[in-house]
């Protein structure tokens, strides 16, 4: 077997540092991750090396993957993989002996690899199959720009290991190099040092020299072009979309040098964002260097931003310092809700801020309706179960309000002081929900933790909830009110044209009730906003959940067309779900067996789900 070019090179750094490498270094007790098959404490990847083509007619990526790994007197080293086929193994470069067990329908294949007590370099060489759940392979139709396909990765939480067999797991950090070969035509991108122009080889290659969990190695593969913000930041995206997603991103600059005013300097050198095709089943993923955005945020108004700060806060909380596994997965993204928060405050003032926490918590009343009680909790156990299983606001915001709790009981200034530090002290290292109450008992509550133990634990609302405020909805409020008064006059209606953000409107769509009002009420509000027409992401989904409820079939057109080409599951649940409960299970299978190859294996999951679908 041909050893690549990267194998060679780890190799040869493997062994020119025989006596630290043979050194029997004691392995710290490591995290027991149910989601993962790796058995860190015995060996533990610590870098990879990815040398990869990827095959568009075929779509597959085939290459390697070569790891330096601590070895603590191990005799194997446990990987995980998902439907990859292994074509073979070697073991400081030397062939070796493995075995890829049967398919667990969770966690996928575990890849034990027989090694001996001195080895440090294990080299898999493999292809990727039509099963990859976190492959995305798009046509050219269903890009921006038409002409050329596109790919992209998305491997939070556990779907890395169906494109890299690796110990896939959060509570692993690894650096990484890559060599990732694509046709000359099209250009690859990471989450490490990116080129910012098309080098017309087709071979590029990728640095990044910071650890990072393994769910954080993303790569697209498009007609993809750069602009720069500043020094530090910049947009890409396709061709066509290139200088709207620039304007629109504008204030990016701002947002990192606010993020850097509340918690320290930005830990990743680069701060880019990468705008994708509008099947990406995310707002955002933040991927270290390399954000990845969905197309919907580009509204022409900048309303829609708050995404961005939300991707970027994720450089120091979950990026910098990681949930050690998906059970405590609110530790990464309830303090991002509110160092994004924070960072909306300090670029566009407190009432806009305060707008976010309301929607937010509207948002949060929905999941805490609809999950199942046992994930109301901050830390869930995950036992047996799929981590995205999981998903929903709790964690997001849930974690938003307990923290938001610490911050007014013990002053900003102090809770600073205390997130100043959590980040700092465990840079680049992961967190358990255990540890963090320990942290916060002796950094911030002076040993007090019923309430915290309360808070993270327990299922349900916690007592005595602060529920955010907004003097600028509250005026949304009343010109609702006005609005269904008006409705019962004699007076015209015309056309409302009004000064609000993306946030006001979809506040006021919010407070219509399909139980109250009716389809004749809701056609007036539609005479005097026109929001069936709108091409806001945010407002149409509001907009036709409300119409679908309704029997309100003046919105079907706009409606399927919208469903047919997003693929953003925030976007797509609340429609799917509204088609159901209003009884038009017919109408949601049509535009479901339409729309579902365009749909990222993420979103297809859960609409399958809603809609009881089985693939013929």
């Amino acid at each position: 077997m041909k050893i690549s070019f990267y194998a060679l090179c780890v190799l040869s750094l493997a062994l020119s540092t025989t006596g630290c490498q043979q050194d029997k270094v004691a392995i710290e007790q490591n995290v027991v991750d149910s989601q993962s098959f790796a058995e860190l404490a015995k060996a533990k990847v610590t870098h990879l090396f990815w040398d990869v083509e990827v095959d568009f007619e075929n779509k597959v990526i085939q290459g390697s993957a070569t790891y330096n790994f601590t070895n603590n007197n191990a005799d194997k080293i446990v990987l995980d993989t998902d439907y990859l086929v292994i074509d073979s193994v070697l073991v400081q470069a030397n062939k070796a002996n493995y075995l890829l067990a049967d398919r667990d329908s969770i966690k996928g294949s575990a890849l034990y690899i027989d090694i001996t007590p001195s080895d440090s370099v294990v080299s898999i060489y493999y292809k990727t199959t039509q099963n990859a759940s976190a492959l995305q392979w798009l046509e050219p139709s269903q890009t921006h720009d038409k002409e050329f396909p596109f790919l992209l990765t998305q491997g939070e939480p556990i779907l890395t290991r169906s494109y890299i067999p690796i110990q896939d797991t959060p509570s692993v950090r690894l650096t990484y190099q890559a060599k990732v070969k694509v046709p000359k035509e099209l250009m690859a991108v990471m989450s490490a040092t990116n080129a910012k122009e098309n080098n017309n080889t087709g071979v590029y290659y990728f640095d990044m020299d910071q650890p990072l969990a393994p769910y954080l190695i993303a790569l697209a593969v498009g007609d993809i072009h750069y602009k720069a913000i500043d020094q530090r930041s910049g947009v890409y995206a396709e061709r066509g979309l290139l200088d709207k997603a620039s304007w629109e991103l504008a204030n990016m600059d701002q947002m990192l040098d606010a993020a850097e005013e509340l918690y320290g300097p930005y830990p990743w050198k680069q701060y880019d964002v990468l705008i994708l095709p509008p099947s990406f089943p995310f707002g955002g993923m933040e991927n270290p260097r390399l954000t990845f955005a969905t197309p919907t945020i580009l509204v022409g108004d900048r309303s829609l931003t708050n995404l961005i700060a939300h991707e970027l806060a994720h450089s120091w909380s979950g990026n910098l310092v990681t949930n050690a596994t998906w059970e405590d997965f609110w530790l990464n993204e309830g303090f991002t809700v509110y160092f994004e928060r924070r960072i909306m405050e300090k670029v566009f003032g407190k009432d806009y801020a305060d707008m976010i926490s309301v929607n937010g918590y509207q948002d949060l009343q929905t999941s805490m309706e609809l999950v199942e009680p046992h994930f109301t909790s901050l830390y869930v156990d995950l036992e047996g179960r799929n981590p995205d299983d999981a998903f929903s606001d709790v964690p997001y915001d849930k974690g938003y309000l307990f923290l938001k709790m610490l911050e007014d009981r013990y002053s900003r200034d102090s809770f600073d002081v205390f997130v100043n530090k959590y980040f700092q002290d465990h840079a680049f290292s992961n967190m358990t929900t255990e540890n963090f109450v320990e942290y916060l008992k002796e950094n911030l509550t002076n040993g007090e933790d019923d309430f915290v133990q309360t808070w993270i634990y327990d299922t349900g609302w916690p007592k005595n909830i602060e529920v955010p405020t907004s003097s600028l909805l509250d005026k949304v409020d009343q010109q609702y009110a006005q609005d269904l008064e008006l409705f019962s006059s004699d007076q015209p209606l015309q056309r409302v044209q009004k000064d609000w953000s993306t946030m006001e409107y979809v506040h006021y769509i919010r407070q219509i009730d399909p139980n109250v009002i009716s389809k004749d009420q809701l056609a007036k509000i539609d005479v005097l906003y026109d929001f069936t027409n709108s091409h806001n992401a945010e407002i149409q989904c509001a907009w036709f959940e409300k119409a679908f409820l309704l029997h309100y079939d003046k919105v079907n057109p706009n409606a399927i067309e919208f469903m047919s080409e997003v693929g953003r599951r925030k976007f797509l649940e609340p429609l799917y779900l509204a088609l159901v409960n209003s009884n038009q299970l017919p109408l949601a299978n049509q535009i479901y067996a339409n729309a579902r190859d365009n749909y990222h294996f993420i979103a297809r999951q859960t609409i399958d789900g809603y809609l009881n679908y089985n693939q013929q």
